[in-house]
């Protein structure tokens, strides 16, 4: 048995007892993340740790290495995948305490952070200097810089900047037996010298060590954006505007294609506003959201080039602007007017899931055939398809197939099942089970249908850093069958 008074006692002595929490209430805020759960469900880490240095990171693992208990870090607990839960118990690491920026240098557009500062908090400050991380997720205000590292999840402008893995420059870990590694290139841009271990952590959740410090990269603010849409009658006519779009060299920073089920998520603000529904044309069966920005005299003269090229593609320009903005407090801005905007009120009555799958752009209107078809069989209700374009200058689909789902226990199975089928329908479709969200345990029935044998040498790379398993267990791999047997006991 492990004696767990005696672990928070070693913990409080080597970082200070006002660091560690193991009351009801406090076990209870971590005990769920955004990801559906049966809403009985109660899953219960052992203690809670709050760290505030890479020192105290260290020590921490090391101490929960040797009585071999899980360790589960967490940022801003919004996943969508529950990565952030304590399955087997455990202790929970909330990185939140690491927030401080370390350095702006505006000279070589860098910035070096602790990883629990959120992405609102760091551009908040970087604004000071006329600089801004455009990794700019919706959930940035209570989203970690760690989080966004360790999740690899979705930016609005990754079109234009890229991913998270664009920006990481460099970063410490603490490993799975505490030990601290520096890895990546300082501040270089770029670097052929040895291999890029700093890559590794991008989309690891948490399952090699905890990402403490990183340096990224940051750009000027831009002078000016502009913000539009236009109704197309199929995704396909959408994605060929989409790209042609980018080819023409406009100044593109984000590009969103919603199906025909998703535009009534963004017209609900609409029907509120005026009573009415807004004018939307016979057969739309695509919405092609976007926007340009840069100098304001540049992107202002982009606007009207933007538009003749979505009408040459059969696009039709949506002239109510609510709907527009509707999008944009959805994807950036975040300045919802309560019981106006559709999201976040209707998570009050019934909260959405998604499979979070990736296909190439030519096998979009399959993959939304098969999205519609595989929701009914699953008995699930659509909330729609959300096509997000995450990589530099191309039409690179990361995609939200959503659905509502409440929190009884037969449809929050039903949820995952749908998740596993759609997903294993991705990779069938010469795409991927995971765009955004991450494996977690939702997906471990599938990483080996996707990836085959290179599954077994990321095992081993995954026992180089956490030779014990104790790094989020039950994350991302299949635990060994001892290691299994160890933490069920444990959990009891």
């Amino acid at each position: 048995m492990v004696d767990w008074k005696a672990i928070k006692a070693e913990i409080a002595e080597a970082i200070g007892a006002e660091k560690v929490r193991d009351d009801l209430t406090t076990l209870v805020a971590y005990s769920r993340d955004w990801s559906p759960r049966p809403g009985e469900e109660l899953i219960l880490p052992n203690l809670v740790v709050r760290p505030e240095s890479t020192e105290d990171v260290a020590k921490v693992i090391r101490i929960c290495n040797k009585y071999r208990v899980p360790v589960i870090p967490v940022g801003g607990m919004t996943g969508m995948g529950g990565g952030a839960i304590a399955f087997y118990g455990g202790v929970i690491i909330d990185t939140k305490g690491l927030n401080k920026i370390l350095e702006i240098d505006t000279e070589n557009y860098t910035v070096t952070v602790q990883t629990g500062i959120t992405i609102k908090g760091l551009n908040d400050e970087l604004a000071k200097y006329g600089l801004w991380l455009p990794h700019d997720p919706e959930s940035k205000p209570t989203s970690t810089v760690g989080a966004a590292i360790a999740c690899d999840n979705d930016s609005t402008f990754g079109v234009r900047w890229g991913k998270m893995i664009d920006h990481l420059l460099s970063a410490v870990i603490v490993t799975g037996s505490g030990e601290i590694v520096r890895v990546g290139y300082r501040k270089a841009y770029c670097s052929s010298s040895g291999l890029k271990l700093h890559a590794l952590l991008v989309g690891s959740e948490g399952t090699l060590g905890i990402v403490t410090e990183a340096t990224l990269r940051v750009v000027p603010l831009p002078e000016y954006r502009w913000v539009d849409g236009a109704f197309f009658k199929s995704i396909k006519e959408a994605v060929n505007a989409a790209r042609r779009l980018l080819t023409a060299g406009l100044p593109i920073d984000a590009i969103n294609i919603n199906d025909r089920f998703r535009l009534r998520f963004y017209t609900h603000a609409y029907r509120i506003k005026h009573g009415r529904e807004p004018e939307v044309p016979e057969g739309t069966q695509a919405i092609l959201f976007y926007s340009l920005s840069g100098d304001k005299e540049f992107v202002e003269y982009s606007k009207d080039y933007a538009r003749k090229i979505i009408e040459n593609f059969g696009g039709q320009i949506i002239k109510e602007r609510d709907i527009v903005e509707s999008w944009w407090k959805s994807k950036h801005t975040l300045e919802f007017d309560p019981f106006k905007q559709k999201w976040p009120d209707s998570q009050r009555e019934r909260k959405f899931g998604a499979a979070d799958v990736g296909v190439p752009p030519g096998r979009l209107e399959e993959l939304h055939e098969k999205f519609v078809k595989t929701v009914g069989k699953h008995g699930l209700n659509i909330l729609g398809m959300n096509i997000y374009t995450e990589r530099i200058g191309c039409i690179s689909p990361s995609i939200s197939c959503a659905v509502y789902v409440g929190d009884s226990e037969d449809e929050v199975k039903r949820f995952y099942e749908y998740v596993k089928e759609m997903s294993k329908i991705a990779v069938d479709l010469e795409g991927t089970a995971s765009t955004y969200i991450g494996d977690t345990w939702r997906l471990l029935d599938v990483m080996e249908y996707e990836h085959g044998k290179a599954l077994q040498y990321m095992r081993r790379i995954k026992e180089i850093f956490d030779p014990n398993w104790i790094m989020n267990p039950g994350k991302k791999f299949k635990l060994p069958k001892d290691v299994e047997e160890r933490y069920k006991k444990l959990r009891g």
